[in-house]
């Protein structure tokens, strides 16, 4: 084989340039040629091809055949004809390029042709013998497997043009070279065998191949063809053929059937050329030009059909005047239907080169039909389509869906998205895709809100580790607040399909809040949802706890200046809030040091919530003195006002994509509602005077210092600074004096104070005393 290869080189080398590079040998029958695969040289891409060869030493007496078949297929042009690209012929080779063929010899020996197909291509090679015999008014003489071949598309194709003559040429080469042709004998006809070849201008043209026809349809249904008394069994012959097969076998080459009119007897109304292939074959090229009823007709022959046509001919024929339908055509949903399943037997190549570029186009055009039609599809053809062409080309036209004013296109983009989100890139999916599900999560229609939830659930993972967790608490507490049914009950299966997206604080503090108001939903639908998805999120909470430590409170030190405070529990005392007021009146009854007032020592007990007395050092800074056991920071003291803030938890989440959280209008624990003072019972008592000290917001935490102040009088001269005691004597109606003079009218003498305001200075001294003994609570 190797040597019979460098052989060829050689000769290639020493003759005229050809542009072919010779491949792997193909087996035939009998011939003077012999086939290899080929490819084109100058090609991009190595366009394939066969190279029929003929070694003109070796085979030195069929070399007229030789010359007669290349000068026939330059010369003969039609579709059922083998397409011939390029020769050669020099004093030691003949070279023949033509489309890539393999030999129809192959199938025959093997049975692998169903009664249907080889009708399909008995009725191709006989519209290839009409032409010769009648057209071209010539012989074709070879008849035979050897000299049919399978063309790229599937279809039959015809050569062994070696003794194609015409009978008005008077140097035809049949009469004198065709005893040459190989393998002659076993399908010579009769005449021909009692009384040569001379004999062919004494019967009509037709005669000679119509009895090689009988012969190939005989060796096509039985599988082989050794002699002439073979033909006379009918069996494997299709009924509605045997009395056109007998016809075409006639000894009297006069009498015989021409093939012309057995093509014509098989398309008669009910005839054996009246198939689905055979109908489809010729109905496909005017595909695009039939009114919608006949175009629907075609497409349900051809899905009956798909499985006996050659798998090439619907990629070569079939496929590329589906697409011309459809995108030119009308041909609508049911044809680029059909183009799908074809699809699916092509390779990556093959798919990219034919389908590949229609489908881009038609995700830009304006028809809606055409987009859903092609979202429809989408799972059948997203795996042959590049990532690069999904980003660039496909998604760029498929986002426009989401902003239809058509329902019907908005719903089959958000589900779309499921089957193209893998082929995109994480700055389309956490960027550009995001930004459009939050609107559909808004949606007027309740079943694209539905769909969009299940939309985010499904592709939680492919989100970006680092805003997935706050954008999908967002979306999913926003649906659990629809009004549609079954859109909060998706946002309950996301909601536990996707439990560790979150971390264990998230699902304790964020989710199961969100989650718990639907456990009495008004549909039992959701409430059972619910029940199941909250205890998904029970159990990841209590997983974790289990590997909590016992507290998070430091082991206790003793250092010397230092003490730790305790909180005492009576032994007795067992209800649950026992221990926290005798800590505080223990606290409180234990307590040393003096409290100045005025300059001077009071033993008077005071709440640490009150505003101190002190007139005297009232202009002077206010330094807060740190309770035993507790530590502040130089900061803290030094601060002009002294308040607790609990941290943001939403920042925890650092992410450096584009956040679309806020676009959900999911919950915010920043926005809470402000507390209602007038109904807390845990507020402290409204003094009766009117103070200047603002509102203090202990972030709903009881006030025990201001419950335990409510219990006491305020002791003698107790008052803050600025405010002075008024006289009860006073009667409500009784005027101040006019003029500074004093009523002597009355019984009593009524005098008015005036209650001079205290500097500014002053109150934002008090103001940040206030501040920080309250903020002793919070330290606590």
């Amino acid at each position: 084989m190797d040597f019979l290869k460098s052989a060829v080189a050689s000769a290639i080398s020493k003759g005229p340039a050809f542009g072919y590079t010779f491949g792997d040998r193909v087996d035939t029958d009998d011939t003077i040629w012999t086939l290899y695969n080929g490819t084109k040289r100058v090609s991009i891409n190595g366009s394939k091809c066969s190279i029929f060869s003929f070694d003109v030493n070796a085979n030195r007496a069929r070399l007229p055949l030789a010359r007669n078949a290349v000068r026939k297929l330059r010369t003969l042009r039609h579709p059922g004809v083998v397409k011939v690209l390029d020769t050669v012929e020099t004093d030691s080779y003949i070279y023949i390029a033509t489309e890539r063929i393999s030999p129809l010899s192959w199938h025959i020996k093997r049975k692998s042709l169903t009664e249907e197909t080889i009708k399909w291509g008995l009725h191709n090679v006989a519209k290839s013998l009409k032409f010769i015999n009648t057209d071209a008014v010539s012989v074709h003489a070879c008849i035979r497997p050897s000299s049919i071949f399978f063309g790229e598309s599937g279809e039959w194709k015809l050569a062994g043009f070696e003794a194609l003559s015409s009978m008005k040429e008077d140097d035809a080469v049949l009469p004198t070279y065709g005893s040459l042709i190989p393998d002659a004998g076993r399908y010579m006809p009769p005449e021909i065998a009692n009384g040569g070849w001379e004999v062919l201008k004494q019967n009509p043209t037709h005669a000679v191949d119509s009895y090689n026809f009988g012969t190939l349809i005989f060796e096509c249904f039985n599988g082989s063809y050794h002699g002439s008394d073979q033909l006379g069994q009918l069996k494997s012959i299709p009924p509605s053929m045997h009395q056109s097969y007998k016809r075409l076998l006639n000894p009297n080459p006069k009498a015989r059937m021409n093939v012309a009119q057995f093509l014509d007897q098989g398309r008669r109304v009910g005839g054996f050329f009246q198939t689905p292939l055979i109908q489809l074959t010729e109905d496909i090229e005017s595909l695009g030009l039939k009114a919608d009823a006949e175009r629907d007709e075609l497409l349900g022959k051809l899905d009956d059909v798909a499985d006996d046509f050659p798998a090439e001919f619907f990629k070569m024929k079939v496929l590329p005047e589906l697409l011309k339908s459809v995108e030119f055509g009308g041909g609508g949903a049911k044809v680029f239907g059909t183009v799908m399943k074809i699809g699916t037997k092509l390779s990556d190549d093959e798919y990219e080169a034919q389908i590949t570029p229609v489908v881009v186009r038609l995700f830009a055009n304006p028809d809606r039909a055409i987009r859903v039609c092609l979202l429809d599809n989408l799972p059948l053809m997203i795996d042959h389509l590049p990532q690069k062409t999904v980003n660039d080309k496909i998604f760029p036209q498929m986002v426009t869906g989401f902003t239809d004013v058509a329902p019907v296109v908005r719903e089959q983009t958000v589900k779309a998205v499921l089957t193209v989100v893998p082929k995109l890139s994480d700055r389309i999916v956490n960027g550009e895709l995001l930004r459009y599900l939050a609107k559909t999560a808004n949606d007027e229609q309740p079943g694209i809100r539905t769909n969009t939830t299940i939309c985010l659930g499904k592709i939680a993972r492919n989100l970006g580790s680092n805003n997935r967790a706050k954008i999908l608490s967002a979306a999913f507490s926003r649906s659990l607040r629809d009004p549609f049914v079954h859109a909060r009950n998706a946002a309950l299966l996301a909601l536990a399909a996707t439990v560790d997206l979150y971390s264990e604080e998230d699902c304790a503090t964020k989710l199961m809040p969100v989650i718990c108001p639907s456990l009495v939903d008004r549909e039992k639908l959701v409430r059972d949802q619910a029940h199941k998805t909250l205890d998904v999120y029970l159990a990841r909470v209590r997983k974790h706890v289990q590997s909590m430590p016992d507290t998070a409170l430091p082991p206790p030190s003793v250092t010397a200046g230092s003490t730790t405070p305790r909180i005492g529990t009576p032994a007795n005392d067992t209800s649950w809030a026992g221990w926290a007021i005798s800590s505080f009146t223990n606290k409180l009854s234990t307590a040393s040091g003096d409290i100045r007032a005025n300059g001077t020592s009071e033993t008077t007990q005071r709440s640490s919530s009150l505003p101190p007395t002190s007139t005297t050092d009232s202009t002077k800074p206010t330094t807060l003195q740190p309770k035993r056991g507790l530590t502040l920071s130089k900061s803290t003291v030094a601060s002009p006002s002294f308040s607790v803030s609990s941290p943001d938890p939403a920042s925890a989440f650092n992410d450096d994509a584009e956040d679309f959280s806020n676009d959900w209008g999911g919950f915010d624990e920043d926005n809470k509602p402000a507390q209602d003072d007038d109904n807390d019972p845990w507020a402290s008592a409204t003094p009766t005077t009117t103070t200047t000290t603002s509102a203090f917001d202990d972030q709903g935490e009881p006030d025990f210092a201001g419950w335990l102040a409510a219990q006491k009088k305020p002791a003698k001269n107790q008052l803050p600074k600025g405010l002075a005691k008024q006289s009860t004597k006073a009667k409500p109606s009784s005027r101040p004096p006019i003029g500074g003079r004093s009523n002597t009218t009355g019984s009593t003498t009524a005098s008015r104070k005036v209650v001079v305001a205290p500097k500014k200075e002053t109150l934002k001294v008090e103001k940040k005393a206030e501040d920080e003994e309250e903020g002793w609570g919070d330290a606590w």
